[in-house]
């Protein structure tokens, strides 16, 4: 198994981080599109949180990663024959949860899955053979450049990411499996723009840039090299740390559904929204869903002001209209919003 470079371990970029670690405590959030210079650790945090959430629990021999507690009997293959009989629970096994990278280059088919040709070949039989999709089933699907993937991809992502399962129907195939899974994209703003369709789709946008700091970069190269040149022990090093973050996401997971919101806090978020014109209602339900995922983390059991402010920039910056008599960026439109709301 590749070595991944510790979660805790990252130098600064603490607003992706909370994005991160509010996706892993709270799926349904819609995931989580970073934006920045290359170079600033997008894909490395990406692939650090995924080596601190536990195992998750499987039907052994299932191609979609169908969780024995609910999904086993839905599964598509039955799966392989693993199911309980006489009333008995299927056999269990315990893995990594995936992280999934979908290259720009793939085709419509290794992402949706297409017809097995060996055993059509061989055997004569139309067999299924699963995609990226279904192998993200439960964990992450990372699009590095995803401001360059092409339409079709986008298309396809649009659809999964609205219901959940993955419908192919071709070659005389007809398929329909879960596919939910956390979206993470990553891109620079300055190779091209996002469709609209796809960026809303996002619940948390984070906009990061390379350390000015002359300290925080000199740290950034000191441990990325100590990494490099011994990854096992400076991963030893950092395990202690990522075990408290780890601990941290499962105890935040049990703490979630009990964590009230105040009808004064309620105000302020939609109070929030309308003053910076955003459309529709999900800025409100995703700016209220990150609040409560972060008051789990932070231990408190309803989610406060200050739980607000914190999220506000990731959760809206990216549902903002362009606004022609107002050049300033979204960021800065957010600031001016809250010193409204909730003061200086």
């Amino acid at each position: 198994m590749r070595v991944v470079f510790p979660f805790s371990a990252i130098v600064g970029q603490d607003e992706m981080k909370q994005a991160l670690l509010v996706a892993a405590v709270s799926p349904t959030i819609g995931g989580v599109l970073v934006l920045g210079d290359r170079g600033t650790g997008k894909s490395t945090a990406v692939r650090a949180l995924a080596t601190l959430l536990p195992k998750m629990a499987v039907v052994t021999g299932c191609r979609y990663s169908s969780d024995p507690a609910t999904d086993e009997k839905k599964c598509v293959d039955g799966c392989n024959g693993h199911h309980g009989v006489n009333g008995q629970k299927p056999e269990v096994s315990y893995v990594p949860v995936p992280v999934v990278d979908l290259p720009l280059g793939a085709t419509e088919d290794r992402v949706v899955g297409a017809l097995d040709l060996e055993r059509a070949l061989t055997q004569g039989v139309k067999a299924f053979e699963p995609g990226l999709l279904a192998r993200a089933n439960r964990g992450f699907l990372y699009i590095d450049e995803v401001n360059l993937l092409e339409d079709h991809l986008i298309d396809v992502l649009l659809d999964v990411a609205a219901s959940g399962e993955n419908v192919v129907e071709r070659e005389g195939i007809s398929i329909r499996h879960p596919a939910r899974f956390v979206l993470v994209g990553s891109g620079n703003p300055e190779e091209g723009e996002l469709r609209p369709q796809l960026l809303d789709r996002f619940g948390l946008s984070v906009e990061i840039r390379t350390p000015t700091d002359l300290a925080a970069r000199i740290e950034v190269v000191r441990r990325r090299d100590a990494f490099d040149r011994d990854p096992e022990a400076f991963v030893a090093q950092w395990a202690e740390e990522d075990a408290k973050i780890g601990a941290l996401i499962v105890a935040a997971r049990d703490r979630l559904p009990n964590i009230t919101v105040s009808d004064a806090v309620l105000e302020q978020a939609s109070k929030l929204c309308m003053i910076l014109g955003t459309d529709g209602l999900r800025g409100e339900l995703t700016l209220l869903r990150t609040a409560r995922a972060v008051a789990a983390l932070d231990g408190s059991d309803e989610v406060l002001s200050d739980h607000l402010r914190r999220v506000a920039p990731s959760s809206l910056r990216h549902r903002l209209r362009r606004n022609v008599l107002d050049d300033a960026g979204s960021t800065v439109r957010i600031e001016r919003a809250m010193e409204e709301v909730f003061g200086k």
